[in-house]
C-alpha cells in the first residue's frame, strides 16, 4: 500500500479518561490504516473502546498518546482552527442519535453544514439546492418542509445522512447508525449509506456491533478491551 493510498491512520492510539483519583484505560495502543474509498467496520462488545476510536478519528477527541494522519498530516499538530476545518469540509459524521435541531426544518437541518463555511451568504441557493437534492437522494424530497418530530427515527436518521454529506466529505464516520432503529428500518438506512457513500467514492467507517453490518464493509476490525485482536 503506497501513503497515497492511505486516506486515515492511526498510530499507537492510547486514550486514558481520568475521573476522581481513577483512570480509565479505553484505548491500548490501537494502530490501524484505513484506505482512500474503502469500507471498515470496527466491531466490539460495547465498552472495547470503538466509539472512542472513531472519535479520535474524527478529530473530535484528543488521544493521551499517538496520533492520527489525515491525508498525511497529523490532526492533531494542527492549530485547533485548521483542525476544525478539516472536520467541516472533509469528514461527516452520523451518529447513533440524530442531533436534529427541533426548531429548524428538515431542509434547514440538511443544509446546516454548509450554513457555518464561510461565504455560505452568497451560496444560499446552490446550497439549498444540493441539500433537497440528498434529500430526494434518501426519499425525503416530499418531507423537506417538515420538522424533525414529524418523522420517524429512520427518516430522522435519514436527514442526518444527508446532513452528514452536505460538504461532500471525504470520508464518513458513523457511529452505530442503526442502534436506535428496528432491523428493517436500519436495513434501509444502511442501504442509503452504502449506496451513497460508495457511489461519490467516499471512505466510510462504521463502529458496529452487529455481524450484519460489518459484513457489507470491505473489512472489518475488532477491538477487545481497548485492543485490536
Amino acid at each position: 500500500m503506497s501513503v497515497n493510498d492511505i486516506h486515515i491512520e492511526a498510530q499507537n492510539l492510547h486514550r486514558i479518561y481520568t475521573i476522581g483519583n481513577s483512570s480509565l484505560h479505553v484505548l491500548k495502543g490501537v494502530s490501524l490504516n484505513v484506505k482512500r474509498g474503502e469500507t471498515l467496520s470496527i466491531m466490539g462488545a460495547s465498552g472495547a473502546g470503538k466509539s472512542t476510536l472513531l472519535h479520535l478519528l474524527g478529530g473530535l477527541d484528543q488521544p493521551s498518546q499517538g496520533q492520527v494522519l489525515f491525508n498525511g498530516r497529523s490532526l492533531f499538530d494542527l492549530p485547533g482552527r485548521a483542525r476544525n476545518e478539516i472536520r467541516a469540509t472533509k469528514m461527516g459524521f452520523v451518529f447513533q442519535a440524530y442531533h436534529l435541531l427541533p426548531e429548524l426544518d428538515v431542509l434547514e437541518n440538511a443544509m446546516l453544514p454548509a450554513m457555518s463555511r464561510f461565504g455560505a451568504c452568497h451560496m444560499a441557493a446552490r446550497n439549498r439546492q444540493r441539500a433537497m437534492d440528498l434529500l430526494e437522494q434518501v426519499g425525503l424530497g416530499a418531507r423537506a418542509r417538515h420538522r424533525p418530530m414529524e418523522l420517524s427515527g429512520g427518516e430522522q436518521q435519514r436527514v442526518a445522512l444527508a446532513r452528514a454529506l452536505m460538504n461532500d466529505p471525504e470520508i464518513v464516520l458513523a457511529d452505530e447508525p442503526t442502534g436506535n432503529l428496528d432491523s428493517g428500518t436500519g436495513d434501509l438506512v444502511l442501504q442509503y449509506l452504502f449506496d451513497l457513500t460508495k457511489n461519490r467514492g467516499h471512505t466510510l467507517v462504521v463502529v458496529t456491533h452487529n455481524d450484519a453490518v460489518a459484513r457489507r464493509c470491505d473489512r472489518q476490525i475488532m477491538l477487545k478491551d481497548g485492543s485490536l485482536v
